[in-house]
This record gives C-alpha cells, structure tokens and sequence, in this order.
C-alpha cells in the first residue's frame, strides 16, 4: 500500500486532474489517494464564511454564487460524456444548495468548519466521476468516517487505524482508494479539520495508520530545495533528508512541507517523497531515518517572528525564573520558537502576536519588558552540522552586513537559527545561499 498526496495546484485544472489519473495508475501496488481542494477554493470558502460571520449574506451570496460558476466551468473540461457531466452538475449542485442553505442558519464556529469541508468533498467526488468515465476501477474512502480528532484537537494513529482498516477491508476488491485530505471529525462528532496544511497532515496520517511502504506529497516543485527558490534566483532540490532535517526545516519555513507532516511518518518509519506534479519524472527529495550526507543542507525562513526581552537584575542565581516565565506563555498557548539567556536577561521569540498585550502584561512584574515585531527567523539545517567544520565561521562571515539580533546554536545537531530583521530576510538568504553553498 502507498499513499499519493496532491495538492490544490495539482488539481487545480481539468488537464491536471487528468494528468493526476495518469500518475496514480502507473503502479500496480494498492494506493489511497489524498486530494486537496482544487486551487483557491478554500480561501474562497474561508471568504464566504468571514461575510457570514460578519452578517454580510448578501456579500456571501455574491461570493458563493461566483465560486459555483468556476466549478460549472470546470466541469465541462473535465469530463465528456452526457452521463459523467450530468453526475458532476448534479454534485456541484448538491454542494452549492448546502452552501445557499446555510446563508438562512445562525452563523457559529461549527458552520464554518462545515462551510471550509465543501472544498475536498467537491474535489474527490469530481475526481471520481472523472476516473469512472475512464473505466478506472477505484472507491471512495470518505475521510470523515475514519479521521478524527481528539479533545485537543491532536488526531491519533492507534484510532485512525482500525477505521480505515475497518474501510479498506469493505472494499478488498479495489486496489485504488481516493480520499480527502484536511478533513476530520472533532471529538463531539462535529466536522472539523487538521488547519492549513491539514492535506499533508492527512496523507502522513493514512500512511502511517495503513503502515505504507512510501508515502508521496505530489505539489508544483521538484523537491524541497536549498533555499527558497521564490526569494533566491539559483536553488538546487536536495536529494536526500533525515525525518529531523525536514522537520526543522518545515518547521522554520519551507512552504512545501508541512510540519505536521513528519511525525506520524517518522512514527512508523514510513519514507516520505517530495515529487512535482508538472515535472514526475524528476527525482524529487526523499526523507527517511538516514541523513544520506554530513553537513548543511538547507536554509529557511519564518516570518512574522516577535522577540520579547526580559531584563531583571533579580534573575542571577534565581531559580524557578524560567519556569515562571514558560508558565505565562503556556497559559496562553503561545510556543516559544527561540531562547537565549544571560545572567540578568532572557530573550524568547514567538511566531503569534494573538495573546501579546496580556503576555506582556504578565511578564511585567519579572523586569523591564522588551518587544520587537517585524522579525524572520532563518534557520540553517544539515545533518550533525553543529559539529561541521567552520560552520560557524562560514555563517558569520557570509552575514557582515545583517543586524543579527540573535542566535540558536546547540539545542539541536541538525540547526543553527539566527534572528534578523524582516527587512533583511532576502539579502541574509542571498549571502548564505553564496557563503553556504556557492550559488549567486
């Protein structure tokens, strides 16, 4: 059994779905087939119920009306014949008249979660119609009957299992199963989802829950590259990441993995491929147990960084300090990304400015508070690269002229993360991407 994963670019388009038909057939190896919604839909829908929330129906009206018009244009290019263009309307149909219905219900937190679930279900059925005009043998696994979530929203392998097993053994005769991707159920039962990136939280999950022997995140890049090739004109797609590499660098900022994604994989040791729908033949980057290779792999950035100075003369030698400081922030919720300390002050950044007003406040008795906004957190990444020759050396002298405001170094064998201003964040990924890796 494998798992394929394609995103909302790689369905975005009647040709693509075709083009997506073709890849997933290629095998004869059992496979579950993870969609996203088709490109722009969820912000669409993310749209529609921002209006709803805010009483704007007929502003809602307008925005659903519009996206029920690209599906109906949609249709037509994506299959051919009377039968399967007449079962597509009547799906599209279905969904929409859901959507039009809720325009007349109170607007609450559980009618969004069902507004946002319409994206993946309309993508899979659609995808459906399409592989049955094709004569493709194949089922429907509807991902709310076997993912969920619990009371901290966190899902579990060992109940997602037995569900999905339960699902597959109902369909043995089949050897290709198509689900969604970011959609779940909540612990009362209620539709909910796995927030943004959920399709690759999905994919991982399944694979993990099924014991997959890959599990492939199809997008429209060949890999997870050195840099991001959206900021720096020469990047190169990297072969080969331990499941620690790629998580620090879905963690710090590369858009084309999701850091939920790691986990359940590395949990069962289930290799995870990062391949590009518009190139397939293209090697991609594969993450396993094994590094493949010693030394720096990858930069990254995360934007939207606040850094929150604590300064107390009443630190030194206090013990508890710290623990009442990580107190203030677990009481809103709120990580910590980096920390450094010295003697009469500890520096932490955070990636939400959410709860910072009421943080602050809390921290105020503490010291004198601190707060810079407008902060990218760049983090280098490499296999054991904490103990690479000259790492430290490179990295500096590549950033003569950036204002670092901090560095992490040592907390982890596979990252060195530095603070800059935002301001900064192209020029710094330039220079590390010359002094790193001799690229311009």
């Amino acid at each position: 059994m494998k798992v394929m994963k394609f995103g909302g670019t790689s369905v975005g388009k009647p040709e693509r779905m075709h083009q997506v038909a073709q890849l997933i057939t290629k095998s004869n190896e059992p496979t579950i087939v993870v969609l996203s919604a088709l490109s722009g839909t969820t912000n669409a829908l993310v749209g529609i119920g921002e209006s709803m929330a805010a009483g704007n129906r007929e502003e809602a009206k307008q925005k659903i009306d519009t996206l029920e018009a690209h599906y109906k244009q949609f249709i037509p290019d994506l299959v051919k014949t009377t039968a399967a263009q007449t079962k597509a309307q009547q799906i599209v149909g279905e969904h929409f008249e859901f959507l039009n219905i809720i325009l007349k219900i109170s607007f609450s937190e559980a009618l969004s979660k069902d507004i946002l679930a319409q994206g993946e279900l309309l993508s899979t059925k659609l995808f459906s119609v399409y592989l049955e005009e094709q004569g493709i043998a194949h089922s429907l696994l509807p991902a709310l009957e076997f993912m969920s979530i619990d009371i901290h929203e966190e899902p579990q392998i060992s109940s997602i299992r037995p569900k999905l097993n339960a699902l597959l053994e109902q369909h043995k005769d089949k050897k290709l199963f198509i689900t969604q991707g970011y959609i779940c159920r909540n612990a009362r039962g209620e539709v909910d989802n796995l927030k943004r990136g959920g399709s690759d939280y999905t994919a991982s999950l399944v694979a993990a829950a099924a014991q997959a022997s890959v599990c492939e995140i199809w997008t429209d890049i060949d890999g997870m590259h050195n840099n991001d090739p959206r900021v720096v004109k020469k990047t190169v797609a990297i072969e080969q990441l331990s499941f620690e590499e790629a998580a620090e660098l879905a963690y710090f900022g590369a858009k084309i993995l999701h850091p939920t994604c790691i986990w359940p994989a590395q949990q069962e040791k289930v290799p995870v491929k990062l391949l590009n729908t518009m190139q397939p033949e293209a090697a991609g980057t594969v993450i396993t147990q094994e590094a493949g290779s010693v030394g720096v792999k990858a930069v990254a950035a995360k934007d939207g960084i606040i850094s929150i100075n604590i300064k107390s003369s009443r630190m030194l030698l206090a013990y508890g300090f710290l623990r009442k400081i990580f107190e203030v922030f677990e009481k809103y919720r709120t990580p910590i990304d980096m920390i450094t300390t010295s003697e009469v002050a500890v520096s932490v950044t955070i990636d939400s400015g959410q709860h910072l007003k009421a943080i602050v406040k809390e921290l105020e008795p503490f010291g004198a508070i601190e707060v810079e906004t407008d902060l990218t957190i760049i983090s280098v990444v490499g296999n054991e690269i904490a103990q690479t020759q000259d790492i430290l050396s490179k990295l500096f002298d590549a950033l003569t002229p950036v204002p670092v405001r901090m560095v992490s170094y040592g907390g982890s064998k596979h990252n060195v993360s530095i603070l800059v201003p935002s301001s900064y964040k192209t020029q710094t990924l330039q220079l590390l991407n010359t002094g790193l890796f001799g690229l311009e």
